[in-house]
Protein backbone atom coordinates (compact mmCIF):
# COMPACT_ATOMS: atom_id res chain seq x y z
CA UNK A 1 0.00 0.00 0.00
CA UNK A 2 1.12 3.59 -0.58
CA UNK A 3 1.38 4.25 3.16
CA UNK A 4 3.96 1.46 3.45
CA UNK A 5 6.31 3.00 0.88
CA UNK A 6 9.37 4.80 2.28
CA UNK A 7 12.65 6.18 0.91
CA UNK A 8 15.47 3.69 0.59
CA UNK A 9 17.54 5.52 3.20
CA UNK A 10 14.78 5.13 5.83
CA UNK A 11 14.34 1.43 5.04
CA UNK A 12 18.09 0.79 5.30
CA UNK A 13 18.28 2.74 8.56
CA UNK A 14 15.37 0.80 10.05
CA UNK A 15 16.80 -2.55 8.99
CA UNK A 16 20.18 -1.64 10.43
CA UNK A 17 18.59 -0.59 13.70
CA UNK A 18 16.49 -3.75 13.95
CA UNK A 19 19.29 -6.06 12.83
CA UNK A 20 20.94 -6.51 16.24
CA UNK A 21 19.94 -9.20 18.78
CA UNK A 22 19.10 -6.96 21.75
CA UNK A 23 17.25 -4.42 19.62
CA UNK A 24 15.23 -7.17 17.94
CA UNK A 25 14.29 -8.50 21.40
CA UNK A 26 13.29 -4.97 22.40
CA UNK A 27 11.04 -4.65 19.35
CA UNK A 28 9.37 -7.96 20.20
CA UNK A 29 8.71 -6.83 23.78
CA UNK A 30 7.45 -3.39 22.75
CA UNK A 31 5.02 -5.03 20.33
CA UNK A 32 3.43 -6.67 23.38
CA UNK A 33 3.05 -3.69 25.72
CA UNK A 34 4.15 -0.19 26.68
CA UNK A 35 7.24 -0.66 28.86
CA UNK A 36 9.56 1.60 30.86
CA UNK A 37 13.36 1.56 30.71
CA UNK A 38 13.63 0.12 34.22
CA UNK A 39 11.23 -2.68 33.30
CA UNK A 40 13.23 -3.44 30.15
CA UNK A 41 16.41 -3.53 32.23
CA UNK A 42 14.80 -6.11 34.53
CA UNK A 43 13.51 -8.20 31.62
CA UNK A 44 16.70 -8.25 29.54
CA UNK A 45 19.20 -8.22 32.42
CA UNK A 46 21.32 -5.50 30.82
CA UNK A 47 22.47 -2.15 32.15
CA UNK A 48 20.29 0.95 31.96
CA UNK A 49 22.77 2.91 29.77
CA UNK A 50 22.97 0.01 27.31
CA UNK A 51 19.20 -0.35 27.08
CA UNK A 52 18.78 3.42 26.72
CA UNK A 53 21.28 3.50 23.87
CA UNK A 54 19.44 0.73 22.01
CA UNK A 55 16.11 2.50 22.53
CA UNK A 56 17.57 5.75 21.21
CA UNK A 57 18.71 4.02 18.00
CA UNK A 58 15.32 2.36 17.50
CA UNK A 59 13.53 5.64 18.12
CA UNK A 60 15.73 7.55 15.69
CA UNK A 61 15.01 4.87 13.07
CA UNK A 62 11.27 5.42 13.50
CA UNK A 63 10.60 1.90 14.80
CA UNK A 64 9.44 2.82 18.32
CA UNK A 65 7.71 5.73 20.01
CA UNK A 66 8.31 7.25 23.45
CA UNK A 67 6.02 9.22 25.75
CA UNK A 68 6.41 10.59 29.25
CA UNK A 69 4.13 9.82 32.16
CA UNK A 70 5.20 11.87 35.17
CA UNK A 71 8.80 10.94 35.94
CA UNK A 72 8.61 7.80 33.79
CA UNK A 73 9.05 7.28 30.06
CA UNK A 74 7.16 4.51 28.28
CA UNK A 75 8.21 2.96 24.98
CA UNK A 76 6.12 1.02 22.48
CA UNK A 77 6.25 -0.14 18.88
CA UNK A 78 5.59 2.72 16.47
CA UNK A 79 2.00 2.92 15.27
CA UNK A 80 2.56 5.36 12.44
CA UNK A 81 5.34 6.69 10.26
CA UNK A 82 7.14 5.66 7.10
CA UNK A 83 8.68 2.47 8.55
CA UNK A 84 6.20 1.65 11.34
CA UNK A 85 4.95 -1.45 9.54
CA UNK A 86 8.46 -2.80 8.92
CA UNK A 87 9.03 -3.92 12.51
CA UNK A 88 5.68 -5.72 12.58
CA UNK A 89 6.52 -7.50 9.32
CA UNK A 90 9.85 -8.67 10.73
CA UNK A 91 8.35 -9.80 14.04
CA UNK A 92 5.65 -11.83 12.30
CA UNK A 93 8.37 -13.95 10.74
CA UNK A 94 10.06 -14.90 14.02
CA UNK A 95 9.27 -18.32 15.48
CA UNK A 96 7.26 -17.57 18.66
CA UNK A 97 8.71 -20.69 20.30
CA UNK A 98 12.28 -19.40 20.05
CA UNK A 99 13.77 -19.96 23.56
CA UNK A 100 15.09 -16.39 23.88
CA UNK A 101 11.76 -14.83 23.01
CA UNK A 102 9.87 -17.27 25.24
CA UNK A 103 12.15 -16.28 28.14
CA UNK A 104 11.63 -12.57 27.45
CA UNK A 105 7.84 -12.98 27.36
CA UNK A 106 7.99 -14.86 30.67
CA UNK A 107 9.86 -11.99 32.32
CA UNK A 108 7.41 -9.52 30.77
CA UNK A 109 4.60 -11.51 32.37
CA UNK A 110 6.33 -11.04 35.76
CA UNK A 111 6.49 -7.29 35.15
CA UNK A 112 2.79 -7.26 34.31
CA UNK A 113 1.97 -9.19 37.49
CA UNK A 114 3.86 -6.59 39.52
CA UNK A 115 1.93 -3.80 37.79
CA UNK A 116 -1.35 -5.57 38.51
CA UNK A 117 -0.49 -5.96 42.20
CA UNK A 118 0.40 -2.27 42.53
CA UNK A 119 -2.79 -1.23 40.74
CA UNK A 120 -4.89 -3.54 42.90
CA UNK A 121 -3.48 -1.97 46.06
CA UNK A 122 -4.30 1.53 44.83
CA UNK A 123 -7.77 0.55 43.68
CA UNK A 124 -8.50 -1.18 46.99
CA UNK A 125 -7.80 2.11 48.76
CA UNK A 126 -10.25 3.92 46.48
CA UNK A 127 -12.85 1.16 46.22
CA UNK A 128 -15.33 2.57 48.74
CA UNK A 129 -15.55 5.91 46.93
CA UNK A 130 -15.79 4.28 43.50
CA UNK A 131 -18.46 1.82 44.60
CA UNK A 132 -20.53 4.52 46.27
CA UNK A 133 -20.63 6.68 43.15
CA UNK A 134 -21.32 3.72 40.86
CA UNK A 135 -24.25 2.74 43.06
CA UNK A 136 -25.88 6.12 42.42
CA UNK A 137 -26.69 5.50 38.76
CA UNK A 138 -27.92 2.74 36.49
CA UNK A 139 -25.88 -0.49 36.45
CA UNK A 140 -22.61 -0.36 34.54
CA UNK A 141 -23.82 -3.15 32.28
CA UNK A 142 -26.79 -1.06 31.15
CA UNK A 143 -24.62 1.99 30.50
CA UNK A 144 -22.02 -0.01 28.57
CA UNK A 145 -24.75 -1.64 26.48
CA UNK A 146 -26.01 1.84 25.56
CA UNK A 147 -22.51 2.91 24.53
CA UNK A 148 -22.04 -0.23 22.40
CA UNK A 149 -25.41 0.45 20.77
CA UNK A 150 -24.38 4.02 19.93
CA UNK A 151 -21.06 2.90 18.51
CA UNK A 152 -22.85 0.32 16.38
CA UNK A 153 -21.09 -1.75 13.75
CA UNK A 154 -19.51 1.17 11.94
CA UNK A 155 -15.82 0.65 11.16
CA UNK A 156 -13.49 2.34 13.65
CA UNK A 157 -9.85 3.01 12.86
CA UNK A 158 -8.94 4.88 16.02
CA UNK A 159 -10.57 5.52 19.41
CA UNK A 160 -9.63 8.22 21.92
CA UNK A 161 -10.86 8.01 25.53
CA UNK A 162 -10.43 11.25 27.48
CA UNK A 163 -10.15 10.95 31.24
CA UNK A 164 -9.77 7.22 30.78
CA UNK A 165 -9.55 6.48 34.52
CA UNK A 166 -9.54 2.71 34.97
CA UNK A 167 -9.45 2.23 31.19
CA UNK A 168 -12.80 0.47 31.12
CA UNK A 169 -13.97 2.25 27.97
CA UNK A 170 -10.79 1.16 26.21
CA UNK A 171 -11.42 -2.43 27.24
CA UNK A 172 -14.98 -2.10 25.94
CA UNK A 173 -14.05 -0.75 22.51
CA UNK A 174 -10.41 -1.63 21.74
CA UNK A 175 -11.35 -4.88 20.02
CA UNK A 176 -13.39 -2.85 17.51
CA UNK A 177 -10.55 -0.49 16.57
CA UNK A 178 -7.18 -0.67 14.89
CA UNK A 179 -5.82 1.68 17.55
CA UNK A 180 -7.09 2.94 20.90
CA UNK A 181 -5.58 5.71 23.05
CA UNK A 182 -6.50 6.68 26.60
CA UNK A 183 -5.50 9.98 28.23
CA UNK A 184 -5.60 10.77 31.94
CA UNK A 185 -3.90 13.30 34.19
CA UNK A 186 -3.42 10.83 37.05
CA UNK A 187 -0.45 8.48 36.88
CA UNK A 188 -2.09 6.35 39.58
CA UNK A 189 -5.19 5.84 37.45
CA UNK A 190 -3.06 5.15 34.39
CA UNK A 191 -1.35 2.40 36.36
CA UNK A 192 -4.77 0.88 37.09
CA UNK A 193 -5.73 1.19 33.41
CA UNK A 194 -2.45 -0.33 32.25
CA UNK A 195 -2.94 -3.34 34.51
CA UNK A 196 -6.43 -3.87 33.08
CA UNK A 197 -5.21 -3.55 29.49
CA UNK A 198 -2.40 -6.02 30.21
CA UNK A 199 -4.87 -8.49 31.69
CA UNK A 200 -7.19 -8.15 28.71
CA UNK A 201 -4.26 -8.76 26.35
CA UNK A 202 -4.78 -5.78 24.05
CA UNK A 203 -1.78 -4.80 21.94
CA UNK A 204 -3.40 -1.90 20.12
CA UNK A 205 -3.95 0.28 23.19
CA UNK A 206 -1.71 3.16 24.27
CA UNK A 207 -2.00 5.25 27.43
CA UNK A 208 -0.90 8.86 27.80
CA UNK A 209 -0.58 11.18 30.74
CA UNK A 210 -1.94 14.55 29.77
CA UNK A 211 -4.20 17.50 30.43
CA UNK A 212 -7.67 17.29 28.88
CA UNK A 213 -7.29 20.99 27.98
CA UNK A 214 -4.03 20.36 26.07
CA UNK A 215 -4.17 16.80 24.79
CA UNK A 216 -0.90 15.02 23.93
CA UNK A 217 -2.37 13.48 20.76
CA UNK A 218 -2.58 14.27 17.06
CA UNK A 219 -5.29 16.49 15.62
CA UNK A 220 -7.74 15.27 12.93
CA UNK A 221 -6.91 11.65 13.80
CA UNK A 222 -9.73 9.87 15.67
CA UNK A 223 -12.95 8.34 14.36
CA UNK A 224 -14.46 8.01 17.82
CA UNK A 225 -13.78 10.17 20.90
CA UNK A 226 -15.31 9.48 24.31
CA UNK A 227 -15.63 11.66 27.38
CA UNK A 228 -17.14 9.30 29.93
CA UNK A 229 -18.24 10.75 33.30
CA UNK A 230 -15.51 13.38 33.22
CA UNK A 231 -17.00 16.79 32.39
CA UNK A 232 -18.53 17.23 35.84
CA UNK A 233 -15.00 17.41 37.32
CA UNK A 234 -13.96 20.31 35.08
CA UNK A 235 -14.00 24.07 35.58
CA UNK A 236 -14.36 24.65 31.84
CA UNK A 237 -16.27 21.84 30.07
CA UNK A 238 -16.57 23.85 26.84
CA UNK A 239 -12.81 24.19 26.60
CA UNK A 240 -12.45 20.42 27.01
CA UNK A 241 -15.00 19.81 24.26
CA UNK A 242 -13.16 22.20 21.94
CA UNK A 243 -9.95 20.28 22.54
CA UNK A 244 -11.74 16.96 21.94
CA UNK A 245 -13.16 18.28 18.66
CA UNK A 246 -9.65 19.21 17.54
CA UNK A 247 -8.65 15.52 17.63
CA UNK A 248 -11.55 14.24 15.50
CA UNK A 249 -11.31 13.14 11.89
CA UNK A 250 -13.79 14.62 9.42
CA UNK A 251 -17.01 12.70 10.02
CA UNK A 252 -15.75 11.45 13.38
CA UNK A 253 -18.06 11.09 16.37
CA UNK A 254 -17.88 12.39 19.92
CA UNK A 255 -19.77 10.59 22.70
CA UNK A 256 -20.24 12.46 25.96
CA UNK A 257 -21.57 10.56 28.97
CA UNK A 258 -22.43 12.49 32.12
CA UNK A 259 -25.05 13.04 34.78
CA UNK A 260 -28.28 14.91 34.22
CA UNK A 261 -28.83 17.86 36.60
CA UNK A 262 -29.16 16.76 40.23
CA UNK A 263 -28.90 18.15 43.77
CA UNK A 264 -26.44 15.78 45.47
CA UNK A 265 -24.16 18.39 47.04
CA UNK A 266 -21.99 15.75 48.74
CA UNK A 267 -20.57 14.89 45.32
CA UNK A 268 -19.21 18.43 45.17
CA UNK A 269 -17.85 18.53 48.72
CA UNK A 270 -16.61 14.95 49.05
CA UNK A 271 -15.77 13.89 45.50
CA UNK A 272 -14.60 17.10 43.80
CA UNK A 273 -17.48 17.33 41.34
CA UNK A 274 -17.43 20.88 39.98
CA UNK A 275 -20.79 20.56 38.26
CA UNK A 276 -23.95 18.84 39.50
CA UNK A 277 -24.84 17.44 36.11
CA UNK A 278 -25.73 18.97 32.73
CA UNK A 279 -28.99 19.53 30.93
CA UNK A 280 -29.51 18.21 27.42
CA UNK A 281 -29.63 21.75 26.02
CA UNK A 282 -26.44 22.81 27.81
CA UNK A 283 -24.24 20.13 26.27
CA UNK A 284 -25.89 20.43 22.85
CA UNK A 285 -25.17 24.17 22.88
CA UNK A 286 -21.54 23.49 23.78
CA UNK A 287 -21.32 20.99 20.92
CA UNK A 288 -22.59 23.63 18.50
CA UNK A 289 -20.07 26.15 19.82
CA UNK A 290 -17.24 23.71 19.06
CA UNK A 291 -18.46 23.39 15.47
CA UNK A 292 -19.91 19.88 15.89
CA UNK A 293 -23.33 18.68 14.79
CA UNK A 294 -25.59 17.13 17.41
CA UNK A 295 -26.68 13.67 16.29
CA UNK A 296 -28.56 12.06 19.16
CA UNK A 297 -29.36 12.13 22.83
CA UNK A 298 -30.64 9.55 25.27
CA UNK A 299 -30.98 9.24 29.02
CA UNK A 300 -30.78 6.26 31.35
CA UNK A 301 -33.04 6.76 34.34
CA UNK A 302 -32.86 4.58 37.46
CA UNK A 303 -35.95 2.41 37.94
CA UNK A 304 -36.32 3.56 41.54
CA UNK A 305 -37.74 6.96 42.51
CA UNK A 306 -35.00 7.41 45.11
CA UNK A 307 -33.95 11.12 44.88
CA UNK A 308 -30.32 10.09 45.39
CA UNK A 309 -30.28 7.99 42.23
CA UNK A 310 -28.83 9.78 39.23
CA UNK A 311 -29.91 9.85 35.60
CA UNK A 312 -27.09 9.36 33.12
CA UNK A 313 -27.26 11.20 29.78
CA UNK A 314 -25.49 10.30 26.54
CA UNK A 315 -24.90 12.88 23.82
CA UNK A 316 -23.53 12.10 20.35
CA UNK A 317 -22.12 14.70 17.97
CA UNK A 318 -20.18 14.47 14.73
CA UNK A 319 -17.57 16.48 12.91
CA UNK A 320 -19.40 17.91 9.86
CA UNK A 321 -16.28 18.17 7.73
CA UNK A 322 -15.53 15.83 4.85
CA UNK A 323 -12.06 14.56 3.97
CA UNK A 324 -11.62 17.11 1.18
CA UNK A 325 -11.87 19.88 3.77
CA UNK A 326 -8.37 18.94 4.92
CA UNK A 327 -6.84 19.24 1.45
CA UNK A 328 -5.34 22.70 0.85
CA UNK A 329 -6.86 24.57 -2.03
CA UNK A 330 -4.41 25.53 -4.75
CA UNK A 331 -4.80 29.11 -5.90
CA UNK A 332 -3.38 30.02 -9.28
CA UNK A 333 -2.43 33.59 -10.02
CA UNK A 334 -2.55 34.67 -13.64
Amino acid sequence: MANDIAPLSLILGALEAAGEPTRLRLLALLAEAEITVSELVAILGQSQPRISRHLKLLSEAGLIDRHREGAWAFFHLAQSGAVAGLARDVLRRIDPSDPQFVSDRSRLAEVRRTRAEQAARYFAEQADDWNRIRSLHVPEEQLEAAIRDIVGKQEIRSVLDLGTGTGRMLELLAARAERAVGVDLSTAMLAVARAGIDKAGFRNVQLRQGDIYALPVERDSYDLVLIHLVLHYLDDPLRALREAARTMRPGGRLIVVDFAPHTLEFLRTEHAHRRLGFSREEIEQMMRETGLENVSYRSLTPRTRDPEKLTVSLWVARDPRIISDLVPTTVSIA
